[in-house]
């Protein structure tokens, strides 16, 4: 599939809490466009409504008001134009790597020597190679995390949504999977969303970062990241790295104190 360009026009989601009844507006007024090919970062305060929008994007949530459009069409559901990598990767304990990867392809009926041939072409872009036939518990938390992406590109998404899919790995092998996350979509250009808690991350990644303000839930700046590609992990000591990170955290401490944090 082509990739799309993604817009939300006056986005609210409100739900009822099950246990007392109350109606909660967890996102409001979110007005956004990512283009074809963007990497976004969305960073916010605890709460303010990161994965729900995710989830909405998805099309897991629905809207209690406006809209949100992949290529001019509306999103009203799950499809196959859009595909999610979560915290943890999910994998099947009886299913091989191949297996694990070729799983959404089964689910979508779509399983053929083509289909197979690509599931093995993005076990090997993901670094894989040769683990093919490796079950999960005899791989690493990054490699199963790897195997959890090269899952979701197989079935060839025009849109990827990554919910801090870094967020359980340790501080090294963190740091280690942005690169290749950052080496995989500079070949594949899938249109991609990543939520995050580590400003660092997002502004390692990140063509542009949204900082999501405290609930509701609202887009408080939307910030261009000026910095080079191909990014080594060394621009992490950058001056501009430095300034890009103090800015965003000043912006998410005054939301924060909003929620009562300080």
């Amino acid at each position: 599939m082509t990739q799309q360009k993604l817009t939300s026009q006056f986005l609210d989601v409100t739900y009822v809490n099950n246990k007392t009844g109350d109606e909660i507006v967890a996102l409001k007024n979110i007005n956004l466009s990512i283009e074809d090919g963007e990497f976004i970062c969305i960073v916010g305060p605890s709460g303010c409504g990161k994965t729900t929008f995710l989830n909405t994007v998805m099309g897991f949530i629905k809207p209690s008001n406006g809209t949100i459009l992949l290529d001019d069409t509306k999103i009203e559901g799950p499809g196959r134009d859009r595909s999610m990598v979560f915290q943890s990767p999910n994998l099947l304990p009886w299913r091989s790597v191949l297996d694990n990867v070729m799983y959404g392809i089964e689910l979508q009926k779509r399983v053929s020597k083509e289909t197979k041939a690509l599931a093995l072409q993005y076990i090997e872009l993901v670094g894989l190679k040769g683990f093919e036939k490796s079950y999960p518990h005899e791989l690493s938390g990054g490699m199963q995390q790897r195997v959890n992406l090269a899952r979701a590109l197989s079935v060839e998404p025009s849109l990827l949504l990554l919910d801090e899919p870094f967020s359980a790995l340790d501080a090294q092998t963190r740091e280690f999977m942005q690169k290749e996350l950052l080496r995989i979509w500079s070949q594949t250009r899938k249109t991609s969303i990543f939520i995050t808690h580590q400003i660092d991350e997002a502004v390692y990644l990140a063509d542009r970062v949204f900082v999501f303000g405290a609930r509701p839930g609202h887009l408080v700046e939307d910030i261009k990241i000026e910095l080079e590609r191909p990014r080594e992990l060394k621009v992490k000591r950058d001056a501009r790295f430095t300034e890009y990170v103090d800015r965003i955290w000043d912006l998410i401490e005054k939301e924060s104190s909003k929620q009562g944090f300080s």
